[in-house]
């Protein structure tokens, strides 16, 4: 390719092409671009020499300090100025961005118009700073459902409240055997839509309670062996009326320290999500089992059951907020709320599937150091 083409392209890029002679002083190489003629006041023809920064490219006074550095350093790196504004003649605005390179031993000042290039950036800046506005437009509307669904859940929980104290003023009536069936079946009905009460207000109020404040001093830190106890007992008279086993596992030792870091009320809360969890999957005469390990640095709460199990499709979405787990009629915010506060613990959560049959969800909890302040 000659050089009368390899300066017509440059012409026609919109690139001036200047070669440095010596410190502020360049050379017009090949053909000047059409704009040059708007911004001097006095005809630019090839070969002519100008002077930079006291003729017309003032903005480049500071970037060819950076720039003679670049030269003498004699490598293929570029540097660029940065894109400044300008007014031609008339008055008029443009903008540009210059290019120090070199070739050999040629020590090159491209400077380029970039009306194209500087719209086109600018449209993508604009086209971000909408998104963003629509995001944290999205994020409010969320918080405004939030905060709606908050209250409807609290409406509800009172008029269960009322629909409980009915059901126990039956149990006094002289009801028939079929009367008393009816009974039994409303209130088990009652104290599952408690536990979606309970996952939901836990769950919307997860995100700034897990925020707060918790314990890593050894002194201080709950127990997750307590905890676990604690629930089973709780929740031990609801699986019983269903027929399924809710138990302790009989390998754990007792004597061990079970201590992680946390809060104990938002651990017993996790626990028991875990329970509730696996009470709605396991079918009747069934064992759900709760299990403890030391593994290291941390100690390993997992929940075993004898359900269906988790399909492939639907396991990875399991610890996101509303997701179902492939049972119609749940809300999925009992292991959204799992997730995230132990994941603010410094903890992890899974599940997998077991060998036999049925699922073990777990989590993991690093141990309190001794020492440590809140």
């Amino acid at each position: 390719m000659s050089d009368s083409i390899t300066a017509d392209i440059f012409a026609a890029l919109d690139i001036l092409v200047l070669e440095r002679l010596n410190p502020g002083r360049f050379k017009v190489t090949g053909t000047p671009p059409d704009w040059l003629q708007q911004f001097c006041h006095n005809p630019v023809e090839p070969g002519m020499e100008i002077l930079i920064p006291q003729e017309e490219f003032h903005f480049l006074e500071n970037f060819l300090i950076d720039a003679e550095e670049l030269w003498d350093v004699n490598d293929k790196k570029q540097l660029k100025s940065g894109i400044w504004y300008k007014l031609d003649l008339s008055g008029k605005e443009y903008q540009f961005e210059a290019t120090a390179i070199r070739i050999y031993t040629n020590k090159l000042l491209l400077i380029k118009l970039l009306n194209e290039e500087f719209e086109e950036k600018r449209n993508i800046i604009q086209k971000a700073r909408e998104n963003q506005l629509n995001y944290q437009y999205i994020v409010k509307e969320n918080q405004k459902k939030d905060i709606l669904i908050h209250c409807i859940i609290h409406d509800i929980a009172g008029q269960l409240s009322g629909i409980n104290c009915c059901f126990s003023l039956l149990e006094f009536e002289n009801l028939t055997p079929t009367g008393r069936e009816y009974l039994e079946i409303g209130k088990k009905q009652t104290i599952r839509q408690e536990m979606l009460i309970r996952e939901i207000l836990h769950a919307f109020s997860s995100e700034v309670n897990s925020l707060e404040s918790f314990t890593s001093n050894a002194d201080k830190a709950p127990n997750a062996l307590t905890s676990a106890q604690e629930v089973i007992q709780l929740l031990s008279p609801t699986f019983a009326l269903n027929k399924i086993q809710l138990k302790l596992a009989s390998n754990i030792d007792l004597s061990a320290d079970w201590r992680v870091v946390g809060d104990k009320s938002r651990l017993d809360r996790i626990i028991a999500n875990l329970i509730e969890n696996a009470f709605r999957y396991s079918p009747p005469e069934s064992t759900v089992e709760v299990c403890l390990e030391q593994d290291g640095a941390y100690i390993l709460v997992a929940v075993d059951d004898e359900g269906v199990g988790v399909a492939p499709e639907q396991a990875n979405n399991l610890f996101e907020k509303f997701s179902q787990g492939g049972k119609s009629g749940r809300v999925g915010l009992g292991l959204y709320f799992c997730r995230i506060t132990v994941e603010r613990w410094g903890g992890k959560i899974g599940y997998s599937n077991r060998p036999q049959r049925g699922s073990r969800f777990w989590f993991r909890l690093p141990k309190p150091k001794s020492g440590n302040q809140e």
